[in-house]
């Protein structure tokens, strides 16, 4: 009979976010123009939250131990992406290769900064993420769930953004001003629609910790 234990679905759902959004993060979409600034977001919008929503979920029924690991784990993933991503630039092409070389280290090639950045802001936040977690967990106990999930989600996604648009998307050839505007456009609509997807998110922590408790209580 085909099954899949329900952590091991849920730590493959981990993984996939993070690797959808250290290969197609690097594609900015614009979602509005507010007087100088032009709003957009990182297409890894729609995976970073579910990211730290996962990681609330297994906190909450693991302990932060648990939830540590899988940060680790996520963090070892974006490093073997990061040197993968650099093996895979340096190797010649063949003469056959249906992909233009020019093409292949474009892309691929931001898709190697963008893993660096992201070691380090995913690194920094998924841990402050738990720590917050946890820290609100103590300090309310086992109820208010939605209030230590958003708040951890907003504070660690926060550190998590500002930290990643400037090592990801700081342009070195244009002055500071020209890359804080742009940045800042960047920042505020992004972490704020984190905020928002995390909102939404909720019901579904609420569920997806329902949903794991009652596989342990079958064992």
């Amino acid at each position: 009979m085909f099954k899949i234990e329900k952590f091991d679905l849920l730590l493959a759902v981990y993984i996939l976010c993070i690797a959808l959004a250290e290969l197609m993060g690097g594609k900015v979409f614009s979602i509005a123009q507010v007087g100088n600034f032009r709003l957009g977001a990182s297409v890894a919008i729609f995976v970073i939250p579910v990211i730290f929503s996962i990681n609330d979920i297994i906190a909450e029924v693991y302990g932060k131990e648990r939830a540590r690991s899988i940060v680790r784990t996520g963090i070892f993933m974006v490093f073997l992406i990061f040197l993968f991503s650099a093996l895979a630039i340096m190797l010649p092409p063949s003469k056959r290769s249906p992909v233009p070389e020019e093409a292949y280290d474009a892309v691929f090639g931001k898709s190697l900064r963008i893993a660096g950045a992201s070691l380090i802001s995913f690194a920094i936040a998924e841990l402050l993420d738990v720590l917050v977690f946890i820290r609100v967990k103590k300090a309310f106990g086992k109820s208010k769930l939605w209030l230590r999930n958003n708040l951890s989600n907003f504070i660690s996604q926060f550190v998590d953004t500002v930290i990643f648009m400037f090592l990801a998307f700081y342009a070195f050839n244009r002055p500071f001003d020209d890359n804080f505007g742009f940045l800042l456009g960047i920042i505020i609509p992004y972490w704020l629609l984190k905020c928002a997807l995390s909102v939404l998110e909720t019901p579904f922590v609420y569920a997806g910790v329902k949903w794991l408790k009652s596989d342990i209580k079958k064992k």
